[in-house]
């Protein structure tokens, strides 16, 4: 089976489809936390997450909603838009399946993909939708001799289809 990375050199057609599974830590949630310096305490303290009804600590929206990007970044896809609807908490330690469907691609290479997250139960926690440019014929080259490279850049470190 071919990485997506090696499908966006190839080209990418409407209807290609992606996945990723994916498990925040707590430690993942902190230094989300850090990074963003988000620190809400519904993300930073099991006792106010308890009190706004949670079971535990959430992880970030935002933190969820990268998967959205890691995928996007296998591919070369550059953003121009993304919205998200969250509709579940997700919490440390929780297996996550975010799955990708590239909707549309008009003749400058504009698309648009709709993606979905779910909980290991299958339950929705996120759905978006994102547009963005998609690699033309110069970056397919590139990335067709990054992967001759051994893709020093693609960090992949989950299971992707």
């Amino acid at each position: 089976m071919k990485s997506p990375r090696e499908r966006a050199a190839e080209g990418l057609q409407a209807g290609d489809r992606f996945t990723i599974v994916r498990c925040f830590s707590e430690d993942d949630i902190r230094q989300f936390a850090q990074i963003s310096r988000d620190y809400n305490p519904v993300h930073c303290d099991a006792r106010y997450a308890e009190i706004r009804k949670f079971k535990a600590p959430i992880a970030h929206g935002l933190l969820t909603a990268s998967l959205v990007t890691e995928i996007g970044g296998q591919i070369g896809w550059l953003a121009t838009g993304m919205s998200f609807a969250f509709k579940r908490p997700v919490y440390a330690g929780e297996p996550l399946s975010c799955h990708w469907l590239i909707a549309d691609i008009d003749e400058r290479g504009h698309a648009k993909a709709e993606v979905r997250i779910l909980n290991a139960e299958g339950i929705t926690v996120l759905e978006a939708i994102t547009t963005g440019v998609l690699p033309g014929t110069e970056e397919r080259e590139c990335l067709k001799q990054m992967l001759a490279d051994g893709d020093p850049t693609n960090g992949a470190g989950g299971s992707v289809s």
